[in-house]
Parts: structure tokens; C-alpha cells; sequence
């Protein structure tokens, strides 16, 4: 006798809805657990890690401000993940979009420059967005996997950034730290919340969610992209262009990140530094799947780690929590989301051995 996973025909959309409350119920309980066997005030670090980010407002525009680049990357990933294209470099088109966006000050820290805001922003966007198609071409035109070529292309945007950090973009005020210039104010991206460190580029992911929904659900591009996901074979004999398909994903899933790089430098950061490379690429792999691959669920999964990561600063403190707890809190989450989402779309039946039937 043997266990096998038979796909549901439909799925309740309040199970679908409930699958991510499930996941967070059942990693608190893990995470308590854990924090226990630590020796660690459990309740004291759960508390910190998902409550304390509430009690100022400082603290929540903090989580405004992380959860920007997260929703970003995240929405331009889970259009390629629909499409079964797994962008798995968003990390390095990231820092590209951010190396980019920083050439402009950089060359002219005066800020003599017209327009150079704009400029920043949209090569910024076109970094990421070029540095993705790459892995693009090598996949439509010689079959690479886009899960390593991207991979492996993140750690070669690593290694351009610390050629320029440690070389010709390094600062020579810097007192030696891996560090471009500061950026002039025409440089900077206006804050839009007073007294806080959040910028407009807050604004700029909520509309990037929204034509994201828009494309997915109501346009027929997002539609071929799904379709393409779901039954790649149907897709096929429906005459969509499968290699287009691919670069669309990537392309867009670039142009996210680079913009998310770009909003960084010129944003919270107000220079190039080592410390942009954060793993924001990384993360957005879970806000994705935690949202669900949808763009609404993933503005609520992006808003939920980045309370982790703020409240997560938080625990290492108040509660003498070790950084890799934060980091498996969010392993749990992305298991558990799986497993109940797992157990929505299918079910499970005992086969025979041969084959012959359920029973």
C-alpha cells in the first residue's frame, strides 16, 4: 500500500483564506515551543516579536519602510511563479537596480545634474530589469535553468558591488568604510509620512500592487501567464509564445527589484553601501508564497514579515533572542503555509501498489 496526493477538483476560498492564519497560529506555537528549549522568556519573545511593532509610530512607519522593497520584489516574483519561471536572483537585480540608481550621484555629488531623482529611479528599474533578462535569454535561447543562472548571478552582483564600494566608488571621506559619497538632496526620495524615515516609494509599491492585480486578473497577458502555469501543454496548443512568456516574467520580476534598489539608495540608506544587499531578494521568495501568489495577499504577507523584522530587532534585545530564531520564525511560517495549503488543494488516497485504484 502506498500514499499518493490527488490534485481537488475546486478549493474553498475561505479554506484559502484561512491557510495563512493557520500557518502563523501553528508557527507561534512552534516558535514558543523553540523559544522554551532555548531557555529564552517564550512569551516575552513572541510579544516582542509581534506586538511591540504596534506601540509607536515610530516603530510602525519603521515596518512601513521594510515592508516597501519586500511588497516590491514580491510582486514582480509572483507573476514569474504563476508562469512557472522562478526568478530566484531577485537578491542581485536588487543590487544592481541600486548600483545603477547610485551611478548618477556618485558622478556628479554636487548634484548637478537636471531630473536626477527620476533619472535614478528609472535606472534603477532598468538595471534590475536588464540583469534579469540575461538569465532570460541563456533559458529561451539554450535552455539554462533560470533557478541557478539567477542564483548564481546574485552572487556576481555581490562581487561588482564590492569591486566598486572598495574601489572607485569608495569615499575618500569615508574613513576607509566600504561607502559611496553621500548623496545631494535632489537625490533623495521625499518622505512621505513627517517625522519618519518613510518615503514615497511606499507609495510606489501599493501602486505597483495594484497594477499587478490588475494585469493578473483583468488582463489578457496575465492570463496567458497563469494559463501557462497551470497547463503549460494547454498554453501550447492555444499558440501562446512560451519564450515571450519567459522574458515578460523576468523582465518584470528585474525591473521590481531594481526599482525596490533604486528606492533604497536614494531612501533610508542616501548612499551605496555593502549593507544594501539585506536579503530582501531572499525574503520576497516567502512574502510571495505566503501571499498566496496573489498580489492582495502578498500586500498582507509583506506587512506581517516586516513586523517580524522590526519586532525581530526588538526580541534580540528585550528578550536576549538569538538572530537565527527571527530567521526559522519565518521558516516555520513559509513549512506550515505549505503544509496547510498542501492539504487544501489536495488530498490523500491509498493505492496499491500496482496502480490498480483508490480506495
Amino acid at each position: 500500500m502506498r500514499l499518493r496526493l490527488v490534485r481537488r477538483d475546486t478549493a474553498s476560498r475561505m479554506a484559502m483564506i484561512a491557510a495563512p492564519v493557520a500557518a502563523l497560529v501553528l508557527s507561534c506555537l512552534a516558535s514558543l515551543i523553540l523559544f522554551a528549549l532555548l531557555g529564552k522568556p517564550a512569551g516575552a519573545a513572541l510579544y516582542a516579536l509581534l506586538l511591540k511593532p504596534f506601540l509607536t509610530w515610530y516603530s510602525f512607519s519603521e515596518v512601513l519602510l521594510k515592508m516597501t522593497p519586500l511588497l516590491l520584489i514580491a510582486q514582480g516574483l509572483a507573476i514569474g511563479f504563476r508562469a512557472n519561471v522562478f526568478n530566484i536572483g531577485a537578491e542581485g537585480q536588487f543590487i544592481i537596480g541600486a548600483i545603477c540608481a547610485s551611478a548618477l550621484p556618485v558622478w556628479y555629488p554636487d548634484g548637478a545634474v537636471p531630473m536626477m531623482l527620476p533619472a535614478m529611479i528609472v535606472a534603477g528599474a532598468l538595471g534590475g530589469m536588464a540583469y534579469a533578462l540575461i538569465a532570460a535569454v541563456l533559458r529561451t535561447r539554450f535552455g539554462a535553468s533560470e533557478i541557478l543562472v539567477t542564483l548564481m548571478m546574485s552572487l556576481i552582483a555581490v562581487q561588482i558591488l564590492n569591486y566598486l564600494l572598495l574601489g572607485p566608488w569608495k569615499d575618500p571621506r569615508g574613513f576607509n568604510f566600504p561607502q559611496s559619497v553621500m548623496f545631494p538632496g535632489n537625490a533623495l526620495l521625499p518622505i512621505l509620512l513627517p517625522g519618519t524615515r518613510t518615503t514615497i516609494a511606499f507609495a510606489f509599491a501599493l501602486i505597483a500592487s495594484a497594477l499587478a492585480y490588475l494585469m493578473m486578473q483583468h488582463h489578457f497577458r496575465g492570463y496567458q501567464l497563469r494559463t501557462a502555469g497551470l497547463a503549460p501543454r494547454a498554453a501550447g496548443y492555444a499558440g501562446f509564445n512560451a519564450p515571450g512568456m519567459v522574458l515578460l516574467s523576468l523582465a518584470l520580476g528585474g525591473l521590481a527589484a531594481g526599482l525596490a534598489g533604486a528606492s533604497e539608495v536614494a531612501g533610508p540608506l542616501g548612499q551605496l553601501q555593502r549593507s544594501v544587499s539585506s536579503g530582501y531578494g531572499y525574503a520576497a521568495i516567502i512574502v510571495a508564497y505566503l501571499g498566496g501568489l496573489n498580489p492582495i495577499g502578498i500586500v498582507a504577507s509583506s506587512f506581517l514579515i516586516s513586523v517580524i523584522y522590526i519586532g525581530g530587532d526588538s526580541a534580540t534585545v528585550s528578550a536576549a533572542l538569538p538572530v537565527a530564531a527571527v530567521e526559522v520564525f519565518q521558516g516555520f511560517l513559509l513549512v506550515f503555509y505549505l503544509l496547510t495549503f498542501t492539504s487544501i488543494r489536495y488530498r490523500i488516497e491509498v493505492a496499491s501498489p500496482q496502480g490498480s485504484g483508490a480506495r
